[in-house]
């Protein structure tokens, strides 16, 4: 036994692989959140790290460091040494705010290796019951025929909600103003006390009132219908078409963490994913799981950047 753990040990010398994912974790490893606890990225967040902590055998524990819509927090993951012991769960704003602030700390592609795209959450076009419209065609007729009465809320601008009602109102050219709210919460509970009769949210923002009956969903931004939910019709079963806008959660990890060290935590994220009890979870958050490899999320926030980047230049938005 000792000879095959000499051999052993040479050969992973000789790969280079020793060094990392051989020791790989020996001591805890911090998870970034740019945001406070208790939003969707850090309650997902929380839930893989839990899971890195079992399958890994060293504690993985999160850090909010919230600011500037996450730029403060990507920042500084972004400097940290790329030895694997700092990583960062990141949403969409992570791929939005370089083409939406003046200035960002970080680039989200030359400064980070993706690790996975845990999860993904459609966007929902909710509006306070007395609203007559059922059908996002008949929500478009209500606006074209009331101009300048209608807005809708959002939480904070640049999110993937505020981009995606920019959208809708660029694509259909509508005289519909955007109310930025600080966070979904406010949104929603200004939509069910009817003082902004539309909101576009992230699902799990507001997937309880729709429950409850306090809004009214009218249609998924997404290819197909949410679980949550699954008497709503998506936005292209309407005729709405190139409009799917899904809030993300992922990991990234600095730039230059050995491939090896990458993997094996996509690897991990991805069997935690698969159980039954993390996927359960996530439905419940109205999430649905995904963790994709580290260069199908590399792909992906590229997307992303490309995509949201033209609706910020085509609004007119920016944040100085």
């Amino acid at each position: 036994m000792r000879v095959w753990h000499e051999i052993l040990t040479a050969v992973l010398l000789l790969s280079g692989v020793a060094p990392s994912l051989a020791q790989y974790p020996t001591r805890p490893v911090r998870v970034v959140v740019g945001f406070p606890p208790g939003g969707p990225t850090d309650v997902i967040a929380r839930l893989v790290a839990q899971k890195l902590s079992d399958s890994l055998g060293q504690q993985f524990f999160v850090e909010n460091i919230g600011g500037a819509g996450g730029n403060t927090a990507a920042g500084q993951v972004a400097r940290a040494t790329p030895d694997g012991y700092t990583i960062m769960a990141i949403s969409t704003g992570f791929m939005v705010n370089p083409s939406l602030y003046a200035k960002v700390p970080y680039d989200p592609v030359k400064d980070f290796s993706a690790v996975t795209l845990v999860a993904v959450s459609p966007n929902v076009v909710v509006v306070n019951p007395q609203v007559p419209a059922r059908t996002l065609p008949e929500l478009v007729q209500l606006i074209r025929d009331n101009p300048g009465k209608y807005s809708y809320a959002g939480p904070g601008v640049g999110s993937t909600p505020h981009l995606g009602g920019e959208l809708f109102r660029l694509t259909y050219k509508l005289d519909l103003v955007h109310v930025p709210f600080a966070g979904a919460a406010p949104a929603v509970q200004s939509t069910v006390g009817g003082h902004t009769p539309i909101a576009f949210t992230a699902l799990p923002s507001s997937l309880s009132a729709i429950q409850s009956g306090q809004v009214r969903a009218i249609g998924i931004a997404a290819s197909e219908r949410a679980e949550a939910i699954p008497d709503v019709p998506t936005f292209a079963e309407q005729g709405v078409h190139d409009q799917d806008a899904d809030t993300l959660t992922g990991i990234v990890a600095p730039a230059a963490t050995p491939k090896e060290i990458v993997e094996l935590l996509s690897r991990e994220i991805a069997k935690s994913v698969a159980r039954p009890d993390v996927r359960e979870r996530l439905a419940m958050l109205g999430f649905k799981p995904v963790a994709n490899t580290p260069d199908e999320f590399t792909a992906r926030i590229k997307l992303e950047m490309e995509k949201w980047g033209k609706v910020v230049r085509d609004a007119n938005l920016r944040i100085e």
